[in-house]
């Protein structure tokens, strides 16, 4: 069940707000007259949210051009690809 607060609670209230986004992980839903105003999350929430929504994108992507090509790999060719440039990340910040 989402949780929602009237704004002013962000002033009045913010230690509490604060433990509930830490302790659920899940964002407070601020109103303002009623109407929905703003949303208060941790930062931990925010960035996981970010990695997801990258992941999504990154997987939409990949979707689209499985569609628009024949052109497959294999486990081995993916994860040896992979390897390859982890390996060169690795040497080129040890320069």
């Amino acid at each position: 069940m989402p949780h929602i607060r009237p704004v002013s609670d962000l002033r009045n209230n913010f230690a509490e707000i604060s433990r509930i986004v830490h302790e659920t992980g899940e964002p407070v839903f601020l109103t303002k007259n009623g109407y929905g105003d703003m949303v208060v999350m941790s930062m931990e929430a925010y960035e996981r949210k970010l990695f997801e929504s990258e992941i999504y994108f990154k997987l939409k992507e990949a979707e689209l051009e499985a569609k628009t090509t024949n052109k497959r790999f294999s486990h081995d060719e993916v994860f040896s690809d992979l390897r390859s440039r982890l390996a060169d990340k690795v040497d080129a910040d040890d320069v």
